[in-house]
């Protein structure tokens, strides 16, 4: 691990970086590849200090700061390499709960361990509180039997010490626990527990259980509340198709919940505990509402930002204080779009961040009485908004009608006609999606001169459950028709040149990188598969995504279990169909797309005597995270295009 002396060099030089003069052709693939030094700032209850996550290059920490001295850290919590604080809740003004995860890769969010840390604000009192490493902690001998799953899933009121541990024991598929835990004194007792796995709880003011909610191991989506001493099932004239209650109003009468009544986008409601009441507060009909704005305590929502186009606040009560709050912050910085982060609880300090298209954020401490605002940090002191690239939000009909959503991020200086044009579907599939903010592998390509075309193809999050599930066992058919669809609008609006069109992805859209081009000859002059998954069938086989069984539900829900489909969906097996020169790139040790899967594929197009390149690197996993190889990728990525569809224009 980097040294404290060393990691506050590295924090202080990114907070005083002057923008660095480049050269007028091209910036420099190493912006792209660096990875955020800061992220995930949380403060604390009293306003007086700042935990946040610090990075470098496999080396994390949990790092804390008196906000009147930010020269150098209170304290820091050091973690193993790769190993990363994914969640970190205050549950006092002198003591801290993080949730720990792994990086396993670039493209991968960090994935939770399911263990949870406690601290205290100068370092001291370090405690494991929950996981599977038996002994640990100061409860170690008595705690054998936490081979499970845990996660923060609430905090009380008014910050006590405590906090709400939510359990999945790995033994039990169908149980799900909620502890109300002291984190001062390592000791908890159980406040709700349902024969359903992997559900989530809400907890009222009082501590009382009210509501159990989330997608139990069959992957079916389901709600229940505590009427007495038992749990009963919500029905759909309560719950439609979803509804995940989440906090309750000031009046401690009504609760606030996301609501779909038949599967479409998901709106904020208010009701009353039992149904009574029930109004809608912001919605949104083509996308669902979400990143709600909340008041100093008591909070409440004054305003939620819809998940497609270019955000915009739907406020639920402008009149409220910090409605106007956040009003004029947003005059102050045109263009970008603010986010409140965390008041502190008596509503004097408010921290939030500004972040934009071109602008991977920028975060500030605000006295809310005074009016002073103090710039804390950038998240990517090294890229210059002014030298990135607009992303434009955009809305176009495929085949069959449906209306889609698309992104177009347009090279800085470039008129928006006939341009090279890069395809690049997003991962996951189900329940991702692509949106107007910063991307950086949008932006690497944009540099070099090419619009890139994402597309929200049927599949994908931030339009409801209808939306998501149209896109399950089709995806080698409907979701790569929605992609070929939006290169073929591209070109019809003569925003892309048809002769200078490629393909690249990661993740699932590395299988669709592929999978594109199989199903459109001809369309495309390139193709690059990074990470990609291009045999179903081996999903079933190798891949940690088979290891529980909620995985392997979601597996046979969104691929199927016929071998013939499988067959006809995979790009390995129909790899005498590709037309293009094909790049494979893959880390060696990737758990989610196994290097079995390159495997396949470079032995397939081997079969096929189709011509392909490849790169892969050892001791990689889900994307490239060590940053000199994502700088050879990229560069790699930058030789790979220029060859088939020309160099674009530089961007100034």
């Amino acid at each position: 691990m980097m040294p404290l002396r060393k990691l506050r060099v590295a924090l202080v030089a990114a907070w005083l970086l002057p923008s660095v003069a480049v050269a007028a052709d091209l910036i420099p693939v190493e912006s792209f590849a660096r990875h955020a030094s800061v992220s995930m700032p949380r403060l604390s209850p009293d306003g007086k200090h700042v935990a946040l996550r610090m990075d470098d290059d496999g080396n994390h920490a949990l790092v804390i700061f008196d906000v009147a001295d930010m020269s150098h850290p209170v304290s820091m919590l050091r973690m193993p390499r790769f190993e990363v604080p994914v969640n970190v809740a205050w549950v006092s003004s002198t003591r801290l709960v993080v949730e720990k995860g792994k990086q396993f890769g670039s493209i991968d969010q960090p994935r939770g361990t399911g263990e949870i840390l406690a601290t205290n604000v100068d370092g001291t009192h370090q405690d494991y509180l929950f996981g599977y490493r038996s002994g640990y902690g100061s409860r170690g001998d008595t705690r054998q039997a936490d081979n499970g799953w845990g996660s923060v899933d609430g905090l009380p009121e008014k910050a006590n010490g405590h906090f709400y541990l939510g359990a999945q024991p790995w033994n039990e598929d169908n149980q799900s626990r909620l502890y109300d835990v002291d984190a001062v004194k390592n000791v908890r007792h159980l406040i709700g527990d349902i024969g359903v796995g992997q559900l989530s709880f809400m907890v009222n003011p009082d501590g009382k259980v009210e509501f159990a909610f989330g997608t139990n191991p069959d992957f079916e989506y389901v709600a229940y509340q505590r009427i007495g001493d038992r749990w009963a099932q919500l029905g759909k004239a309560q719950a439609g198709r979803y509804f995940a209650p989440f906090a309750t109003a000031p009046d401690k009468e009504h609760i606030y919940a996301w609501y779909s009544a038949e599967g479409g986008p998901s709106q904020l409601i208010e009701q009353r505990l039992y149904g009574a009441d029930r109004k809608v507060l912001a919605k949104d009909d083509f996308g669902s509402v979400g990143n709600v704005q909340w008041t100093a305590p008591p909070r409440q929502p004054f305003a939620v930002i819809p998940s497609t186009g270019t955000p915009q606040p739907v406020y639920v009560d402008p009149s409220l204080p910090a409605a106007r709050l956040y009003m004029a912050i947003s005059q102050k910085f045109p263009g970008e779009f603010v986010d409140f982060i965390d008041f502190s609880e008596d509503g004097r300090e408010l921290l939030f961040t500004v972040s934009s298209d071109r602008d991977p954020g920028t975060y500030y401490l605000i006295d809310t009485e005074h009016y002073k605002v103090r710039k804390l940090f950038e998240l990517a002191p090294w890229i210059e908004p002014a030298k990135m690239a607009e992303r434009i939000p955009m809305r176009f009909k495929a085949s069959d009608g449906m209306e889609l959503e698309a992104i177009l991020t347009v090279p800085a200086g470039a008129p928006m006609n006939q341009l090279p044009m890069v395809l690049l579907p997003h991962g996951g599939p189900h329940g991702v999606d692509d949106n107007w903010f910063f991307d950086a592998d949008a932006q690497f390509l944009a540099s070099r001169g090419y619009l890139v075309l994402q597309v929200n193809y049927r599949g994908s999050g931030g339009r409801g459950a209808d939306f998501r599930e149209a896109g399950y066992l089709k995806w080698g058919t409907r979701i790569q028709q929605d992609l070929i669809d939006g290169v073929k609008w591209a070109e019809q609006q003569h925003y892309a040149d048809p002769d200078r069109v490629c393909v690249y992805g990661g993740s699932f859209g590395g299988y669709s990188a592929l999978m594109s081009v199989i199903r459109a000859p001809g369309l495309f002059k390139c193709a690059i598969g990074y990470a990609g998954i291009y045999d179903l069938a081996m999903m079933y086989k190798k891949g940690d995504i088979r290891l529980a069984a909620s995985g392997r539900n979601y597996l046979t829900n969104v691929i199927g279990k016929d071998d013939a489909a499988l067959a006809d969906n995979s790009p390995d097996k129909l790899a005498d169909r590709i037309d293009v020169p094909v790049l494979l790139i893959h880390g060696e040790d990737d758990q989610r797309a196994p290097f079995a899967q390159a495997k396949a594929m470079r032995a397939a197009l081997d079969a096929a005597h189709k011509p392909y390149e490849w790169m892969s690197k050892p001791n990689e996993g889900h994307g490239f995270y060590t940053e000199a190889n994502n700088v050879e990728r990229l560069n790699r990525m930058q030789e790979f295009l220029a060859r088939y569809i020309g160099k674009g224009k530089p961007s100034p």
